[in-house]
């Protein structure tokens, strides 16, 4: 069942979703994390393309503002960079004040940006955007504002959450770094569908999903053939941002709450762990344990 699932996920038909299929998004306000490269990089263009109003939320402002420069080369539009570290929770509170200060709506939020510590962080970023969220399901025509989370492939290959190892403990240092790479993605996912169930009701539409296995900066660690291997298992990058832009901007996207997507722009399963409500509600209230006291 693992490798139907792999092989379904990994070579997946023609996309009957493309860019230009992104309808207008003029007074659309979104934010996209970790959007200063790949395919975070790839969907905010798409977004400013159809005229949405476009946060670049990234740890680096120089790197973001030489993407913000980029994107306003190739689109004529010009996407506003937001301080963000996703890796301290303090930082997330500011990053998040930092943008209510400016917008009391927010209509879509891509959970884009990558690795473990951005499971918890995502959470932080997006509890704290609540109010905004719901304040754009409010004035969309559709009711929804849509909360779009990154997970992989990499969620199949582990079946729980280890709490032990969430804090630097000797279980932790025991699973190693694919291990909670694994989970870390498992937990956005888990994520993604415990947001759905608590807040479907009220025009949040959250989804997790699986961009593809993709060509990025990430294999430059890798030896030449080792490159050569894994370049015939990789897509383009653009190919990547499909799936989210799907989700989040489509008409189609705002009856997808609580579903896991896979490329190109399908409906797909993810793992069983998913679906389990007593993990969902476990993981959220570690989430809460942890910002309770930011």
């Amino acid at each position: 069942m693992l490798l139907l699932t792999l092989i379904n996920e990994s070579f997946p038909p023609k996309s009957t979703f493309s860019v230009d299929n992104i309808p207008d998004l003029s007074g659309k306000v979104i934010i996209v994390t970790g959007a200063n490269t790949g395919v975070g990089k790839e969907t905010a263009k798409a977004l400013l393309n159809h005229n949405a109003k476009v946060y670049i939320a990234a740890r680096s402002q120089e790197k973001t503002e030489k993407a913000i420069q980029d994107l306003k080369n190739e689109t004529g539009k010009e996407a506003i960079f937001l301080k963000l570290d996703l890796a301290s929770l303090k930082a997330i509170k500011v990053a998040a004040e930092e943008f209510l200060s400016k917008e009391t709506e927010l209509h879509v939020l891509f959970n884009n940006a990558g690795f473990g510590t951005n499971t918890l962080g995502h959470f932080y970023f997006t509890k704290l955007l609540l109010p905004a969220l719901l304040k754009g399901a409010k004035s969309s025509p559709d009711g929804t504002a849509r909360v779009v989370n990154t997970s992989s492939s990499a969620s199949l290959f582990t079946s729980k959450i280890n709490f032990d190892t969430l804090k630097d403990s000797p279980a932790r240092r025991k699973s190693g770094t694919n291990q909670l790479y694994m989970q870390s993605k498992l937990g956005n996912a888990i994520f993604a569908k415990e947001l759905a169930r608590r807040y479907g009701d009220q025009g949040i539409v959250s989804t997790g999903l699986n961009p593809g296995n993709l060509s990025s900066d990430l294999q430059r660690h890798l030896g030449r053939i080792e490159t050569k291997l894994v370049g015939l298992l990789l897509h383009p990058t653009p190919m990547g941002a499909l799936t989210q832009l799907w989700a989040g901007t489509t008409q189609e996207g705002a009856t997808m709450n609580g579903k896991y997507l896979i490329p190109w722009a399908r409906i797909g399963t993810g793992n069983p762990v998913i679906q389990d409500e007593k993990v969902g509600a476990d993981l959220w209230k570690w989430f809460e344990d942890q910002v309770a006291d930011i």
